[in-house]
């Protein structure tokens, strides 16, 4: 199965986002060639400019102590498990409690440091990293991979409170929904949504069926519509039935 996700809203938006550079990052850092560690650092970068855009550490925080408050109301939940329960309310505690002891402005440590600044600045030009361009970044490439790994943590370390907080975020709003089998008559689906607010929606289809879905949704109304493509030819409208799972996602 393949697994598509669409946001409601900008702050999921800019959650799906990061979550996707941290993905590529943990992929790139733990890599040993100077090329995949210029990517890691890259990669970085871009954190900062999606995470520079919105307040997410008082957003996060907010959203922790809300999930918080409506999981202690389950404790009386004959229903509940009760470990289960209270290992994500110790979770949230201490996600919460790190993001707290954080300080300052997103990256700012980054932002403080004028050589990584001087390469930033360096990588937004194409090819623009160049030993030519700057030497003291070529040198620091030819360094050992254990070196370098260790730099690129120390630099990232800082920002990992955020990540652990967004992670768990996302996890819970995952959770919150249950998924529900979907045919797309003729290759198109709508579904009214009576105003409801969702946060996100989750669409899963067997990856054997070539189908790819394009989603646009409001408050209203929910539109699936699956297209295919073969080879370089834009994606075209697929006219067959396609079944699918639904996950609508809302705290």
């Amino acid at each position: 199965m393949i697994v598509y996700e669409y946001p409601f809203n900008e702050r999921i938006r800019t959650l799906l986002r990061l979550e996707d550079l941290y993905e590529k990052f943990k992929f790139f850092v733990h890599q040993e060639h100077p090329m995949q560690h210029h990517v890691a650092l890259a990669t970085i970068f871009d954190m900062l400019e999606v995470a520079g855009r919105a307040d997410l550490k008082s957003d996060l925080l907010q959203e922790l102590e809300r999930q918080r408050q409506s999981l202690l109301s389950y404790r009386s939940n004959p229903n509940v498990q009760a470990e289960t329960l209270d290992a994500i309310l110790s979770e949230l505690d201490s996600v919460s409690t790190a993001l707290v002891a954080a300080q300052g402005k997103t990256g700012q440590n980054i932002r403080d440091n004028e050589w990584l600044m001087s390469i930033r600045g360096r990588t937004i030009i194409p090819g623009g990293a160049c030993e030519f361009d700057l030497p003291s970044y070529y040198a620091w490439q030819k360094r050992s991979a254990e070196h370098r790994f260790n730099d690129i943590a120390g630099w990232f370390a800082p920002l990992a409170p955020l990540f652990d907080a967004l992670g768990l975020v996302l996890r819970l709003l995952r959770d919150s929904g249950g998924p529900v089998k979907m045919i797309a008559n003729a290759g198109s689906y709508q579904q009214m949504l009576q105003g409801k607010v969702y946060q996100m929606l989750r669409l899963s289809l067997d990856e054997s069926l070539g189908a790819i879905p394009e989603i646009s949704a409001n408050k209203y109304m929910l539109w699936v519509r699956f297209t295919t493509q073969g080879g370089d030819l834009k994606p075209k409208p697929l006219e067959e039935d396609v079944p699918f799972e639904l996950t609508l996602c809302n705290f």
